[in-house]
């Protein structure tokens, strides 16, 4: 919310413009309930680019904690995965890297602990999975449907990612430094 002491009606109010972008997201709106009530307030000008703020709004020695915690990684392959990722996203080389291995190899848990890193170092960090239940795995974990806007009722030839350029979500990929 970005505001000292609010008040009550200003929690419920900004509770109502949260819930309105949620359903924004899906091409619905609160007021496609008509007897919904309805944000009072405009919190879009408060907020610069919530998509960012969210992302940011981590406790930095929390998430330092977490990636000390799972640094003790099993095999030296892992360790030079998580050197390498690190490496790449820190310096913002925009590679694309493929970490691979039969199922109970640990890649969720090199995948969390990257993430825990680079979170705690002020870095933006975007978790996606192609479903809910994989994405519950990630931490802040998101379905890439969601976070790409990647149409997927009607889908055609045609179709395609519908992220205007100068939207708040585009800052959000501009500004992020990793996607899982």
């Amino acid at each position: 919310m970005g505001r000292n002491n609010p008040t009550e009606e200003d929690t419920y109010d900004y509770g109502l413009f949260l819930l309105d972008k949620l359903l924004k997201e899906s091409n619905r709106s609160l007021k496609d309930w008509p007897m919904m009530p309805q944000p009072q307030q405009d919190w879009d000008a408060e907020v610069i680019n919530a998509l960012i703020a969210e992302q940011l709004d981590y406790d930095r020695d929390t998430e330092r904690e977490r990636a000390e915690q799972k640094k003790a990684l099993p095999n030296e392959e892992q360790r030079h995965a998580f050197e390498t990722v690190l490496n790449s996203a820190r310096a913002r080389q925009g590679k694309t890297l493929f970490v691979s291995g039969p199922g109970g190899t640990s890649k969720t848990f090199l995948y969390t602990t990257i993430c825990h890193q680079l979170r705690s170092e002020d870095q933006i960090v975007l978790c996606v999975a192609s479903s809910g239940i994989a994405a519950l795995l990630l931490p802040g974990g998101c379905t890439a449907h969601s976070v790409f806007k990647i149409p997927i009722d009607g889908l055609n030839p045609e179709s395609f990612c519908s992220i205007p350029k100068n939207s708040p979500r585009a800052a959000l990929l501009r500004r992020t430094c990793l996607i899982i």
